[in-house]
């Protein structure tokens, strides 16, 4: 079993990944990104973008919704300040570093949280969509977009291979579907709305849940 991912190790990979994440990234979860924003865009109200990174995403946004972004990697979001500078992105209201297991906001403050790619690279999913549910308003969605490990196959043992680097690299590469159904039968406030495959190869998934009322 590959060793967990750790916040030193998230911290050192995304600090590497800055300079060249909007090049390497860009394109590959493009589909994704504009799906999830597509899918925040129709709630509207205050948004969370929960590892906003670089800030890629925020100019999609439509611009009469009130968005606020985090992110552990003070050396990515410095790239989001810029990013809001230079292109006017009035729409977004605050940029902050943060825990995603532990975000400084009250219960029930945004109409959506968005984590785009995000799940897999935590020390902790399950705290952390626990905490994503705590700051929705009943009735709000938690919208994910990520890669979703095979349960068979090539695909499977490729990924169970790789891990061990991937997590080097910030991202557990083997996540299973399971473990997301595992969390949402444990929590009794959410409910699955939908899983939609996504490019490339349909090995990412749009991941829809709503905070029950």
């Amino acid at each position: 079993m590959p060793r967990d991912i750790s916040e030193e190790s998230i911290e050192k990979a995304y600090a590497a990944w800055a300079p060249v994440y909007d090049l390497v990234f860009g394109k590959v979860f493009d589909a994704g990104r504009k799906a999830s924003i597509a899918a925040a865009d129709r709630i509207g109200g205050r948004i969370l973008d929960v590892g906003v990174g670089t800030g890629i995403s925020l100019p999609d946004y439509r611009r009469d919704i009130r968005l606020v972004g985090v992110d552990y990697s003070a050396a990515m979001l410095k790239k989001a300040h810029r990013r809001v500078i230079e292109q006017k992105l009035d729409h977004v209201e605050a940029l902050a570093v943060m825990d995603a297991k532990f975000l400084g906001f009250t219960d029930a403050f945004f109409d959506a949280v968005v984590a785009q790619y995000v799940i897999t690279a935590v020390p902790d999913p399950e705290a952390t969509l626990d905490e994503f549910t705590r700051v929705v308003k009943p009735g709000g969605e938690i919208i994910l977009v990520n890669h979703i490990g095979a349960e068979r196959g090539s695909r499977k043992v490729f990924e169970q291979c790789f891990s061990p680097v991937a997590r080097r690299l910030g991202w557990r590469p083997e996540f299973p579907w399971q473990r997301l159904v595992d969390w949402a039968s444990r929590n009794s406030g959410v409910k699955l709305l939908e899983r939609v495959p996504m490019p490339p190869m349909g090995h990412f998934s749009l991941i829809r849940y709503q905070r029950i009322a």
